[in-house]
Formats: structure tokens, C-alpha cells, sequence
């Protein structure tokens, strides 16, 4: 019994072929007096949309319709497209010859290319972008003026006087390439109702100056695909922590947190002693309070906390802690300091900008400089990813009234 109900199943899943005559009897059959599609399809147990489209495959190609199964074109336009395609074949074939022709010919006077292409664009007939492509031209080169014109000489008066500037941005900031040094420049001349300088001119003024830094030739060795930036602040803040050798022999932890949008180093914890899971706690109350307001038991939204695999932060507590102020604490795959990518930029550029070039006494000296430094970061360094401005120029910027 068993069996036969399975066999029956297979065949009515199966998918049941009509033959054309039979097509043709069931459409007939509708299109009789008193008779429907719908009556016809319930009759032999058929779809009626599937009886509607033969119907339409009988009116557009009549057997040969039903038989194809899908539209029939006339014989009389199936050979006029064939014409239009041997035409067109043709066209293409002589246009081609005819481009190739024009090509070797601009190859030949190639001295004369470049008024020729000049005459097309100002002809207006085709875009820049077409000449350019034709007739193998840069595109710049036809946005330049036709009429010659004497190159711009530099002011060596004004020059002079951006040069010592630079040279005082570079004296306090060693460290600063030609880029963040004219950003700093730039910043100082606003305020004083100047012209800000052009960063071009500033790496030609710096490299005659001999300012430039040596230019890193290195490869990275392992590379991140992953993206720890945010388009808002305060929707991701991520952590780490470096150590500072002083030169008694005395060693300084600092654990911060960075804000992924704004860069701005929210908080900091520093001490002689390795941080522990309080310090982490305490690290992520005071980066809570600072973007929050003093007080603040818990994030108005969910907030990422992202750091690496330390067992501060790893620690049943500290994750606990987290959870408790609104924090989503997550952490980078093993192995993989580059997922927190931000972070560890912000470490190489604290410890090449502040702590290299800084006197290292002793612990008790670092830990007594170390808010002045993060203040400084926070305020005047650059960042080409905002723009080249500060952490707290972005966010002043940024801040809605």
C-alpha cells in the first residue's frame, strides 16, 4: 500500500508533456461555443493560465507556436533583421578601417597631434575624454589654455619668510611631515589673518630647506582587510596600552581609549606598576564620564569597546564591568594586532612625536608630562583622515549647536 502511495506521488510530481495535436484539441475546444478557458482547464485538470498561453501561441504562430512552446516571428521579418545585421556589419567593419586609418595618420605627425585634438575639443562635437582617448592625449594637457602663458615665477621674498616659518614648526616638531608641518602652519597663519600655504609649496620650500623627513621604504608584512573607523563618534572606542622606558631604568604603563571617528585620546591610565583589570575598569569609567558628562552610570546607546587579547582585558570582570556601563566589549582575533589598527597607529605616533623627543628622566618626570601630552595630541595634531585637522578641531567642527 505503501508503495503504490509513493508511486502515485512520483506521478503527480512528475510534469505532464502535451503534444501539439493535443494542444490544439484542448484550445478548440475552449474557443467552442458555450465553453471557457477556465471550464476546460478544471475539465482535463490543467492550469487555465497554462491553456490562456496556448491560445496566444496559436494566435501569434498557430501550430508552429504550440510546437515551439514560445512565440513564432514571420519568416518576412526574421529576413529583414538579417539584412539590418549584415548592414551593420558592414557599417562597423568600415568605421574600424577608417579608425585605424585616422590613428596611423596621428601617429605619423605625431608632432601636429596635439593642436589637432585641441581643434576637435573646441569644436564641442565630443567630450574631452573621447579626444583624449582617440587620439592617445592626456586629458590635462586639453584643459590647459590654448594661448601660452609664461610659468609663474615664485615670490623668493615670501618664500624666504615661509621657510623660517617652517623651520619653527619643525624646530618644536621634529618629528612632523611636510604635510602636518603646513596644516600647523596654516593653522597659525589663520589665526594671524594670513594666506594659508599650499602643501606642494610647502614640500618644495621644506626639500629646498633639507626639513623633509626620511622617506619609509618598509612593507608591512601582514596586512588588514577590516574597517575600524566609524562615520559617528561615539559608536566604537577602542583600547590598548605601551610602555614607556625612562632613562633611570624605570618603565611607565599608560592604557588609553581612542575614539574610532573623532581620534581623539578620551582617557588615559598611567602608573609604574602593570595596569590590572581595575585599571581597565577604571580607564573605561573615566572615558565614559568624559564623553558622557560626569556621573553617567550608563551609555545612552550600545557602545563598542574594542582592545586585543591582554588578559586586563580579557578578564571575566572587566567584561562584566563593561556590560554594566552599556559597553559592547569585544576584542581582536588572535594573532591579529592589525584589527585594532587604530590604536596601534596611535601608539607609534605618541611614542615617535612625544616620547622620543622628550626628555625620560624618570617615571615620576614621564607621569608628570604625560597629560600635557595627550592635551597637545588631542589640540594640534593633524590627522589626514579628518581632513588634517585635530581631534579637537574635528569635533568643534562637527558638534551640533
Amino acid at each position: 500500500m505503501e508503495k503504490k502511495i509513493q508511486e502515485g506521488a512520483e506521478e503527480s510530481r512528475r510534469r505532464r508533456r502535451y503534444s501539439a495535436e493535443e494542444k490544439l484539441r484542448l484550445v478548440a475546444e475552449s474557443e467552442a461555443p458555450g465553453s471557457s478557458v477556465s471550464l476546460v482547464a478544471r475539465k482535463y485538470g490543467i492550469n487555465a493560465s497554462l491553456l490562456f498561453r496556448w491560445r496566444q501561441l496559436k494566435e501569434s504562430g498557430g501550430v508552429s507556436g504550440l510546437q515551439a512552446g514560445e512565440a513564432v516571428v514571420p519568416e518576412s521579418e526574421v529576413q529583414a533583421l538579417k539584412l539590418q545585421v549584415r548592414e551593420l556589419q558592414r557599417l562597423l567593419g568600415k568605421k574600424t578601417q577608417e579608425a585605424e586609418i585616422l590613428r596611423d595618420a596621428v601617429e605619423l605627425a605625431r608632432e601636429k597631434k596635439l593642436p589637432v585634438a585641441r581643434g576637435l575639443v573646441q569644436a564641442g562635437r565630443h567630450s574631452v575624454s573621447a579626444v583624449a582617448r582617440a587620439l592617445a592625449v592626456a586629458r590635462s594637457t586639453l584643459h590647459r589654455p590654448l594661448s601660452p602663458r609664461q610659468p609663474r615665477r615664485p615670490d623668493a621674498q615670501a618664500d624666504a619668510e615661509v621657510l623660517e616659518e617652517l623651520k619653527a614648526v619643525v624646530g618644536q616638531r621634529a618629528t612632523y611631515g611636510y604635510r602636518r608641518a603646513c596644516a600647523v602652519l596654516n593653522r597659525q597663519r589663520r589665526a594671524e589673518s594670513k594666506p594659508v600655504v599650499n602643501p606642494k609649496r610647502a614640500y618644495r620650500l621644506m626639500r629646498q630647506g633639507q626639513l623633509l623627513l626620511q622617506r619609509h621604504r618598509g612593507k608591512p608584512t601582514r596586512t588588514h582587510e577590516g574597517q575600524v573607523m566609524t562615520l559617528k563618534s561615539n559608536l566604537r572606542w577602542c583600547s590598548d596600552g605601551f610602555e614607556v622606558r625612562c632613562w633611570n631604568g624605570e618603565r611607565v604603563h599608560v592604557a588609553f581609549s581612542l575614539d574610532c571617528c573623532d581620534r581623539e585620546a578620551i582617557a588615559f591610565q598611567a602608573a609604574a606598576q602593570p595596569p590590572t583589570a581595575l585599571t581597565i575598569q577604571d580607564l573605561m569609567v573615566e572615558t565614559l564620564e568624559a564623553r558622557f558628562g560626569p556621573g553617567t552610570a550608563k551609555a545612552p546607546h550600545p557602545v563598542e569597546w574594542l582592545s586585543d587579547n591582554g588578559p586586563v582585558y580579557t578578564a571575566k570582570d572587566t567584561r562584566d564591568f563593561g556590560l554594566g556601563l552599556g559597553l559592547r566589549v569585544c576584542t581582536t582575533p588572535s594573532y591579529s594586532p592589525q584589527s585594532n589598527g587604530m590604536a596601534e597607529a596611535f601608539v607609534k605616533t605618541f611614542k615617535r612625536d612625544y616620547v622620543y623627543v622628550n626628555e625620560l628622566l624618570s617615571a615620576v618626570h614621564v607621569l608628570a608630562h604625560l597629560p600635557a601630552w595627550f592635551d597637545d595630541y588631542n589640540r594640534c595634531h593633524p590627522h589626514r583622515g579628518l581632513k588634517m585637522k585635530s581631534p579637537h578641531e574635528f569635533r568643534t567642527a562637527n558638534s551640533q549647536p
